[in-house]
């Protein structure tokens, strides 16, 4: 190791998988986070045992060369660093070694991070990155497929297990099998009715040459056998939650998958809603959660959970009129939105033969519309649209039960040439959630948001179709114009500006959209504007004692 140590230290510059930091003191937690992020996925690609981040060197890249400046970043340190980078990464991934050597009297730490998971491209709380050479980017499309193709093409669910036979199979289930094989087949019915057990199961591809598969377990198997497929487990676990987010009541469910879907789905407390529908005294009354949604969310965790992970199935009730569903394992489509839009089936799938066993069970459908049909249901009852996540190599996606503003979804949906893929962006939006260069343009080239990325807001043409052009107002804030006015009424009233008088008098009229760090450099940019660009005001303190007064000058 001594000598791979030195061999990294012997650099003179950087690459995809070394990266160079001074950070004497201290280093941004977010910025290790990215750098942990690209540096795992760039291990992966360029198929090497770590990636490198050193503190403590100085890099100039002008002249091709480094100096080793030393670091007083304390052991303590290093550990909440360990820390906030396993529960934040791509499961709960974090350093391998962190190396302490001490060079000409100067202390340098050297970061050992492991590659990316074969399929799993090493996340940083939500993102993906990688390198360019020496620079920090997102994680293009195609260096994502390459990592993910590495286990994609290992089927767990065509694995076939020696020990177990037709017997380890539930006799009630293989009968419902048979039942839902017919119906999905009915001009077969009386062919397949003659099969013995062998032959149904080889015909409806469960098993392969009469050899149970880690698939016929799941979906079949009595619940004694799933120690068959150890160390991944059959489990789906219904949770109740009250309005407090505390546990009221829970249930676990084993296999066989195919019958207990039917129980887990009667956990639900599938409630009425009633609420007032546009041009009728009468209340349109609709149960919470449509059962489509609620089976086709189950099947599709069962489908794609990564059961080489020994993770379960979630599924989560909550009194606030939610079902949350997740499994674990990375989101196999570029995203939601592309799935919705193709409206075709995948490409590629993580367990190719239990999805196929699903199809033929009638449990889930070839042309791939499940996603879309979810979106649609949810929209035509003015109920919020499906809101997935990806995070920590997990899939979650939560259904609400309630109307939260009728009144806006009806509007936006009376917007003229308004589509299903322009109403799940705007979702987006309002949900604070990342666009990509294709989605921004769209919604820019057809006016439905403004704003800088990542800071988008709805458009006013969206706001005065909804009524939220109060909202809008507060998301955009007022042009730059008319907070300087208000800065110079204010010293003109008091006769001078403190920092904190303008900060009292400007941050919270600031747009919404932005953070608080966003906001202070909002705020630090407009007194710099003012001072050095119009100047029309000029500091008689320090820098951290401001007192800001009028100059002679005047804002055009």
């Amino acid at each position: 190791m001594r000598e791979e140590l030195r061999a990294v230290l012997e650099r003179t510059t950087e690459n995809e998988i070394v990266e160079f930091k001074e950070a004497k003191n201290k280093y941004d937690t977010d910025k290790l986070g990215n750098y942990f992020s690209a540096l795992s996925n760039e291990a992966n690609l360029n198929q090497v045992d770590c990636g490198w981040l050193v503190f403590g060197i100085k890099e100039d890249k002008k002249n091709s060369r480094t100096e080793i400046v030393g670091t007083n970043i304390s052991d303590d340190q290093i550990n909440r660093y360990k820390l906030n980078i396993s529960e934040h990464s791509t499961m709960n991934l974090t350093f391998m070694n962190v190396y302490r050597e001490t060079i000409d009297g100067k202390d340098l730490l050297l970061f050992q991070i492991p590659p990316a998971h074969k399929g799993y491209p090493t996340s940083w709380k939500g993102h993906n990155y990688a390198r360019a050479g020496e620079s920090l980017t997102a994680l293009s499309p195609e260096k994502r497929k390459r990592i993910e193709s590495q286990s994609v093409s290992e089927d767990w669910s065509a694995q076939t297990i020696e020990d177990a036979t037709i017997d380890d199979l539930s006799v009630e289930a293989l009968k419902v099998a048979r039942e839902l094989y017919i119906k999905k087949n009915p001009e077969k019915e009386t062919e397949i009715k003659d099969w013995d057990d062998k032959t149904f199961l080889n015909k409806a591809k469960i098993t392969i040459r009469g050899k149970i598969t880690n698939a016929a377990i799941l979906l079949l198997g009595k619940s004694e056998s799933e120690h068959f497929i150890s160390p991944a487990v059959a489990k789906i676990s219904w949770i109740l939650k009250d309005r407090d987010n505390i546990e009221n009541d829970y249930e676990h469910f084993s296999c066989p998958f195919l019958l207990n879907i039917a129980k887990v789905y009667a956990k639900v407390r599938n409630l009425k809603y009633r609420y007032m529908q546009e041009g009728t005294l009468f209340p349109e009354e609709v149960i919470q959660f449509d059962p489509y949604i609620i089976r086709e969310a189950l099947n599709n965790c069962i489908a794609h959970q990564d059961y080489s992970l020994g993770g379960k199935i979630n599924f989560v009730e909550s009194e606030e009129s939610t079902l949350t569903f997740s499994n674990v394992g990375n989101f196999i489509p570029e995203s939601v939105e592309d799935v919705v839009k193709a409206d075709a089936p995948e490409s590629r799938y993580r367990n190719p033969f239990l999805s196929q066993a699903m199809v033929n069970l009638n449990m889930i459908d070839t042309i791939g519309s499940g996603i879309r049909k979810m979106f649609i249901i949810q929209k035509n009852k003015y109920f919020p649209l499906p809101d997935y996540s990806f995070k920590n190599n997990s899939v979650k996606v939560v259904i609400s039960g309630k109307v939260l503003n009728i009144d806006y979804a009806r509007k936006l949906a009376q917007i003229p040439d308004m589509i299903l893929d322009d109403i799940i962006l705007l979702d987006k939006v309002q949900k604070h959630k990342p666009l990509s260069g294709e989605e921004i343009k769209d919604l820019r080239a057809k006016k439905l948001v403004e704003g800088r990325k990542p800071n988008f807001y709805i458009s006013a043409k969206v706001a005065g179709r909804t009524d939220q052009m109060t909202d809008y107002v507060r998301m955009r804030g007022f042009k730059d114009v008319h907070y300087k006015k208000m800065i110079l009424e204010f010293i003109d009233k008091k006769g001078s500006a403190t920092k904190q008088d303008i900060e009292k008098l400007i941050l919270d009229l600031l747009p919404e959209i932005l953070d608080e760090k966003q906001r202070q450099n909002k705020l630090r940019n407009l007194v710099y504007a003012m001072s050095k660009k119009d100047k029309t005001i000029i500091n008689l303190g320090t820098v951290r004692n401001a007192k800001w007064i009028k100059s002679s000058s005047k804002i055009e």
